[in-house]
This record gives C-alpha cells, sequence and structure tokens, in this order.
C-alpha cells in the first residue's frame, strides 16, 4: 500500500484533531524516527517541518485553525504535554488540578481558579500525557507505583493518582504545582494585598541582621513564595545555602548579561538510596552546610527530624529561614516541638524553650476564601529574664466582613501594626548591624 493511499480521504469528509493527530503520528513514526533521534538539537524544529509537509501534502485541516496553528498543536501533543504545556510554562499560573481526565482546574497567580477549556480525549490519553511528564524525573506511573511525586523542572512539583487508588474511568488525578512563576518583588505582594511594605521590610531586614525566621501556614498558602523572596534580598556578597526535599524549587543564583555569578549561593537536594546508609537526607545536609561557612542557610520545608537540626543551628547565631505546615503562629511552636520528638526524646518544656529561642519571629500566611493571600499574623516571642515566654503580635491582618455577591466570596479587611518589636530585638538588630534609620521605620514615633 502507497504513502498516499494510507492516508486517502475523501476531501468534503470530516476530520476530527484526534484522526489527523493519529495519522501524524504514524507517518512520522515510519519515515523519520531514526533521524530525529540521531539530531537531538534539531529535533523540535525537525518535527515540526515534517509535521507541516504531511498536513499539507495530505490536505489536512481544522475548521477555524490555520496550518501554523494545526502544526503547532499537534507537536504540542506529540513531542510536549499536550494542551498542559501552555499553562506549565506561563508565568501567571501557580497550580494546575487534575481531577479526572475531562475536569481540570487552573490556579491563576491572582488567586482565581477556573476550569480549563481543554480537557484530554480520554482516560488513556491522560495517563500517556502525565507519564511524559514524570518521565523527566525518571518516575513511572504503573500497576504497581498508581501514587507517584515527581517534577518537571525546579519549579514544578507533581503528585499523581493512577489506577488502583482513584475510579478507572477518570484516568488519572493530579495535582502540578508551580512555585512563584513570576519570582514576585516587593511591589507584587503589596499590589496583591499580600501584606504592608513595612511588614515586608521587617521581615527582610531581619533576616539580613541574623534574626531566624519561621514561616507557617497551610499548602498554597504562599509560604515558599514569601521565603523565595526574602532569600533574594539578602545581600549578594552574604552566602547562602539552600536544604530542600526532593525538589529543586529555590533558583536563587543572580547573573549579569556576561553570565557572571553576581551572588553566592549553593542550592542543595536530598538524595534517597535503597541502602539507608547512602540516603542523604535534610539532617544531614544541614550538618554539612554548617561547616560550608554559610551566613544564611534555608530549610525548605520541616516536617521530621531535621526540625531539631534547624533549631540548634538557629540557636548558634546562624540566620536560618524555614517552613512548617501549622494553622497559627502560636501552634507553630507546639508543632516545632513535635517534629524534635522524632529526634530525641526530650520533655516538651525543654524543646519549647529551644525553639522558641531559634526562631524568634513566625510568620502565618494564609489563603482566604476569596483566595487571595495574606500574612495574617507576624509574632515575636519574647523571653524574660526569668526565663519566661512571651507571644506578641507586632502585625496582624483583620478580618472586617465576608460575604457572598452572586456566588463569588468577598473578604474585606486591613493590615495593624499592633506592637513594636522588644527591646531585645531592637538590641540585637542593631549589634548585628542594622542602621539606626532603619530601625525606625519600625517604630512608632514614642519608642
Amino acid at each position: 500500500m502507497s504513502d498516499k493511499s494510507m492516508f486517502f480521504r475523501d476531501k468534503d469528509a470530516t476530520t476530527s484533531f484526534t484522526e489527523i493527530l493519529r495519522a501524524v503520528q504514524e507517518y512520522i513514526s515510519n519515515k523519520y524516527s531514526v533521524l530525529l533521534s540521531e539530531h537531538p538539537d534539531e529535533q523540535k524544529k525537525q518535527l515540526k517541518s515534517y509535521i507541516k509537509k504531511f498536513v499539507r501534502d495530505y490536505g489536512y485541516s481544522i475548521e477555524g485553525m490555520t496550518i501554523d496553528e494545526l502544526v503547532k498543536k499537534l507537536y504540542t501533543e506529540m513531542a510536549e504535554f499536550s494542551f498542559l504545556t501552555k499553562y506549565l510554562f506561563a508565568n501567571n499560573i501557580e497550580e494546575i488540578n487534575i481531577n479526572s481526565y475531562k475536569d481540570i482546574k487552573i490556579t491563576y497567580s491572582n488567586g482565581s481558579i477556573i476550569p480549563s477549556k481543554e480537557r484530554f480525549n480520554s482516560p488513556t490519553h491522560a495517563i500517556d500525557v502525565i507519564r511524559r511528564l514524570l518521565h523527566q524525573s525518571g518516575m513511572i506511573l504503573d500497576n504497581s507505583q498508581p501514587i507517584v511525586r515527581g517534577h518537571l523542572s525546579n519549579k514544578i512539583r507533581i503528585t499523581v493518582f493512577g489506577n488502583g487508588v482513584i475510579d478507572h474511568d477518570k484516568g488519572i488525578a493530579a495535582s502540578i504545582r508551580i512555585v512563584n512563576p513570576k519570582e514576585l518583588k516587593k511591589e507584587d505582594f503589596i499590589k496583591n494585598g499580600t501584606a504592608t511594605e513595612e511588614m515586608i521590610d521587617f521581615l527582610s531586614r531581619s533576616l539580613r541582621y541574623g534574626v531566624s525566621i519561621c514561616i507557617t501556614g497551610a499548602t498554597s498558602s504562599g509560604k515558599t513564595t514569601l521565603m523565595s523572596y526574602l532569600l533574594s534580598t539578602v545581600p549578594n556578597d552574604k552566602r547562602i545555602i539552600t536544604i530542600e526535599n526532593g525538589t529543586r524549587e529555590f533558583d536563587l543564583v543572580k547573573e549579569d548579561e556576561d553570565g557572571t555569578v553576581l551572588n553566592n549561593v549553593i542550592h542543595t537536594v536530598t538524595r534517597d538510596s535503597e541502602d539507608e546508609r547512602q540516603n542523604i537526607d535534610q539532617e544531614k545536609l544541614l550538618e554539612f552546610a554548617l561547616t560550608a561557612n554559610p551566613d544564611v542557610i534555608s530549610v525548605a520545608e520541616m516536617k521530621s527530624a531535621e526540625a531539631f537540626a534547624a533549631q540548634e543551628a538557629a540557636r548558634t547565631g546562624h540566620s536560618l529561614t524555614t517552613t512548617i505546615h501549622a494553622n497559627s503562629c502560636e501552634a507553630t511552636y507546639a508543632r516545632m516541638v513535635t517534629l524534635c520528638k522524632m529526634k530525641y526524646d526530650i520533655s516538651d518544656n525543654t524543646l519549647y524553650k529551644l525553639v522558641t529561642e531559634a526562631f524568634p519571629i513566625v510568620v502565618f500566611s494564609k489563603k482566604l476564601e476569596d483566595n487571595t493571600r495574606r500574612i495574617m499574623e507576624i509574632t515575636e516571642c519574647i523571653i524574660h529574664s526569668d526565663g519566661k515566654r512571651e507571644l506578641q503580635t507586632l502585625y496582624r491582618y483583620k478580618i472586617k466582613e465576608n460575604k457572598i455577591v452572586k456566588d463569588k466570596y468577598i473578604v474585606k479587611g486591613e493590615f495593624e501594626k499592633v506592637n513594636n518589636m522588644s527591646k531585645k530585638l531592637q538590641k540585637r538588630l542593631l549589634e548585628n548591624g542594622l542602621p539606626q534609620e532603619k530601625m525606625k521605620k519600625f517604630l512608632r514615633e514614642d519608642e
């Protein structure tokens, strides 16, 4: 059978995109698989060229779509990640949540959640595309591993649920999280209503001048995005070491137009091994980071025994920032105590004293019902001369009204400065080099 007869069709017949895709895939695999594998650097250009030639030669078209648009869509489906591609690499998308092959919700940077107009053709199609994504991190989704977690790049996390743990007719369920796609600046936090300029400056100056900070909140509350910004404000001559679990999300290296690195950053990630003795966890990375002359250490998330090592590092004078899952500033210390006990069986009271000394500043971030993110509270734990601890609110977001208008939530509130930082914290910041003029910005005139 000739190539022409293989793909011959009646010019008046209606052809769907799926039919065209199937024909193109067969044609490309028959004709150009060897050539493509021998020229990986030219793959994209070559493949698009071959697809375009095929579409023109056999007169394929889709109503309302130019040839170039059809070629682009065919290429995306074959070599990339179907319609997900445009969302994965957009700079205003934070999450892609797939509930089934025909139910995809997109979360935008402004907090809005909008159903995708596109959908996978079938459960099998959804599985094929997600497997392509997981392949990027060497993860395999099959009957023996129906739940997997991987990454597409430094800033994209993927968690997938497959057949066996979800209904067969759903195909796939997945959460794809894109961390800080726009690398938010201070102006963005203010514009988005996340915090006031004074609050953001207070946090960045505290970290810069040796005060350790823990950012707390639920998943998708903006913890990692805020921490990434705070780390980006550290002066270029200060050495930053980041520690992340499995997947690297931070990208703090700054380069000029010539590619010269301007700042001083080391990014590290954990490594699992079948031999437990070869495991490199966050605790081990932190142990070695302390011997590498760091000025600022970031433990991306405390969720296990590394919490004890982190508080030890913070109490030795290193400036350390981290995140944790808790539902308030006050609850954060109790959560730290629980994690520290995974390492050593020390009394709760002793551990409470340690963690409050280690992290005097706690930030509680929350995603509200209207999908906006707010820093709800910034607290300081004051240690009095008799050893007693006092949790004092410095800043907070006070909600004044919750209402629903045309099925849409509206939350109204305002930021308040509640208290000045303690005299002890003022002294510590001044001793660590914070100029007095900068200090005045965070104090009421009577102080």
